[in-house]
C-alpha cells in the first residue's frame, strides 16, 4: 500500500465519505488511491472556493469533515474564503494539500509557497506529513482535530513522495468523537439572571438546533425571556411550529437600540455580540460586558447546558407549538419584499434554504417566520461567494433533501463553478437569483454616511451593470436549466415548477 492507499484508507476508517476536490499533478496518486480503496465519493469542483463551500454546507448538515483535497498552495489560496466562512460557522473541514516531491523543493518550483503559512490563517490544526509510512496516522490526527470543538478546519499537507512511498499495512482504528462539555457554574448564574430581570437568550451553533431551540422555547416560556440569533448563523431549524427566535439586525446602532432593552443576555453557543463592521462614535460590542452572561461558548456542550438550565428554572416539559400565517401572495412586478414573500409560501417542508441573499434578502426571514419546518443555513463569516458551493454541499449531504439557494446577483457571481457540479451531480438544487443588477449593501452605506449623489466612479464601483449579467446564459453555460422573470406570477410558475421536479435549476428574479 502506496501513501497515497494508506491515506484514503485512514480517512474511510475515520468516517469521511465524501471528497470534494479540484486536484493538479501533485495529487495524481491521491486521485488514483480514490478508486483503488472504495469508500470516499470524490466529486470534481471547477474551483477551489466551490470545493470549500461545500465542504462547509456539507458539514453544517451532516456534523462530520468531508474532505477537501487542493493543489498546492496556491490552490488552498483560491479556497480561503470559504474556508473564513467555514472557521465561523464552526464546520469540521479535512484539508489535504498536495505538496512538491521533498527532494524537489530546494530548487524552487513555480508553484512553491509557504503552505503553512496560507493554512494557518484559517486553519486550527495544521501538520505537514514526514513520509509515507505515517501518512495513514497523520490523517486520523487531522480528522480528529477537525472534530475538535464542535467543528476546526484541519489542513495536512502530503508531499508528492509521501504519496508515492511505501506505507506498510497498518491503519490505526477509528477514534471516538471528542466529547463537549459545559461549566454547571455558568449554569447556576444564568438561572439568576433569568430570574432577576428582563432577559435575552443569545443562541448559536448547536443551540439553534432543533432540540436547542425546543429547550431555548421551554426556557423563554418559564421566564418570559426572548430568544435571539447572531446577525448571520451557520444553521437554525426554523417553522413548523417551533419557538420564534429573532435576528439581531445588522446595522450596530439598531442592534444596540434592541438589545439594551435587556438586563442581560444570555449567550449559548456563540459568543459577545460583535458589529459586522466598525463605525466612529458606536461600540464594537453590540451588549455591554456588565450585560453579556456567558453559558456555552461554540465548542461546548449547549445542549446539555440548555438542559441543565431549564431544569434550574423549571422549566415545562413541552410547550405549545407557535403557528401564524405567511405573507399575502404579492402580484405585480418584482422587488425583494415580494420575491422573499414567494419563496415563503412555495418552500417545501424540510428543505435546506441557503440564504446569500443580504439585501435583496432583507425580508426573507421575517417572511419565512411560519413556514413548513426547514433547515436555515446563512453567510457566516462575510467573505461572500458562499452561497452556491454551501448548497451543492449540503445537497450531497442530504439527497432527500430540497435545497434552495436564495442568492444575491453580487454574492453570486464568485463562484458560479459550482452551478457545473450541480449538474454533472443531478443535484436538487434550485437557485433562485434575486437580481437587483448592483452591490446593493454598498449604495445602502453610502446612504448611511449621508451621501445621497456619489460621484460617478463610485456609483460604478456599486452597479452590476454594463453589461448586466445575464444568468440564464451562466447557468445553461454550466448545464443548469435557467429562466427568468419579472413578475410575481412569473416567479410562482417557475418555482413551482422547480420544486416539482429533481436536479438543478436556476431562476433569475429580474426586480423592478
Amino acid at each position: 500500500m502506496n501513501g497515497a492507499q494508506a491515506l484514503v484508507a485512514a480517512a474511510v476508517s475515520e468516517g469521511v465519505e465524501v471528497c470534494f476536490a479540484n486536484p493538479g499533478t501533485t495529487e495524481m496518486p491521491l486521485v488514483l488511491a480514490l478508486d483503488s480503496v472504495p469508500g470516499i465519493r470524490g466529486i470534481l469542483c471547477l474551483h477551489e472556493n466551490v470545493a470549500t463551500g461545500a465542504a462547509d454546507g456539507y458539514g453544517r448538515m451532516t456534523g462530520k469533515p468531508a474532505m477537501c483535497l487542493l493543489h498546492l498552495g496556491p490552490g488552498l489560496a483560491n479556497g480561503l474564503t470559504n474556508l473564513h466562512n467555514a472557521r465561523r460557522a464552526f464546520t469540521p473541514v479535512l484539508n489535504v494539500i498536495g505538496e512538491h516531491a521533498s527532494w524537489h523543493l530546494p530548487a524552487d518550483p513555480l508553484l512553491a509557497t509557504h503552505i503553512e503559512w496560507i493554512a494557518r490563517t484559517v486553519s486550527d490544526y495544521v501538520k505537514e506529513n514526514p513520509g509515507a509510512t505515517t501518512v495513514a496516522v497523520d490523517l486520523a490526527d487531522a480528522v480528529e482535530g477537525a472534530k475538535q470543538g464542535g467543528g476546526r478546519i484541519a489542513t495536512l499537507t502530503v508531499p508528492h513522495d509521501s504519496q508515492l512511498g511505501d506505507a506498510g499495512a497498518a491503519i490505526p482504528a477509528r477514534r471516538p468523537d471528542p466529547v463537549k462539555t459545559f461549566a454547571s457554574g455558568n449554569v447556576i448564574q444564568a438561572a439568576q439572571a433569568l430570574k432577576g430581570g428582563r432577559c435575552a437568550i443569545l443562541l448559536g451553533a448547536e443551540a439553534l438546533s432543533e432540540e436547542g431551540v425546543m429547550l431555548a422555547g421551554r426556557i423563554a416560556a418559564a421566564t418570559g425571556a426572548d430568544l435571539l440569533a447572531d446577525s448571520f448563523f451557520a444553521r437554525m431549524e426554523r417553522g413548523g411550529g417551533l419557538p420564534y427566535v429573532a435576528k439581531i439586525p445588522y446595522f450596530p446602532d439598531q442592534a444596540i437600540d434592541l438589545l439594551r432593552r435587556y438586563d442581560h443576555v444570555i449567550v449559548a453557543g456563540t459568543r459577545r455580540p460583535v458589529a459586522f463592521f466598525g463605525y466612529p462614535g458606536i461600540p464594537s460590542h453590540v451588549t455591554t460586558e456588565a450585560q453579556t452572561i456567558l453559558l456555552t461558548t461554540p465548542r461546548e456542550d449547549s445542549i446539555g447546558a440548555l438542559r441543565a438550565l431549564a431544569g434550574e428554572v423549571r422549566a415545562s416539559d413541552g410547550i405549545e407549538p407557535v403557528h401564524g400565517a405567511l405573507p399575502d401572495m404579492p402580484e405585480g412586478q418584482l422587488d425583494a419584499q415580494s420575491v422573499a414573500a414567494v419563496i415563503a409560501r412555495l418552500q417545501p417542508e424540510n428543505c435546506i434554504l441557503m440564504d446569500e441573499a443580504l439585501t435583496v434578502g432583507v425580508h426573507y426571514f421575517e417572511a419565512s417566520r411560519h413556514a413548513p419546518r426547514f433547515s436555515h443555513l446563512m453567510l457566516t463569516g462575510g467573505a461572500i461567494g458562499e452561497g452556491p458551493g454551501a448548497a451543492t454541499g449540503a445537497a450531497i449531504a442530504c439527497p432527500d433533501r430540497k435545497v434552495i439557494n436564495f442568492q444575491s446577483d453580487g454574492c453570486g457571481a464568485y463562484s458560479v463553478q459550482a452551478f457545473w457540479t450541480q449538474a454533472r451531480e443531478n443535484l436538487d438544487v434550485v437557485t433562485i437569483i434575486g437580481s437587483n443588477r448592483s452591490y446593493n449593501i454598498l449604495n445602502v452605506e453610502l446612504l448611511r454616511a449621508g451621501v445621497t449623489e456619489p460621484g460617478p466612479i463610485a456609483r460604478s464601483m456599486a452597479g452590476l451593470d454594463k453589461p448586466f449579467l445575464d444568468w440564464v446564459k451562466i447557468g445553461e453555460g454550466f448545464g443548469v436549466p435557467s429562466v427568468a422573470v419579472d413578475t410575481v406570477e412569473g416567479l410562482v410558475r417557475e418555482l413551482e415548477r422547480a420544486l416539482a421536479g429533481k436536479g438543478p435549476r436556476l431562476i433569475e428574479a429580474i426586480m423592478a
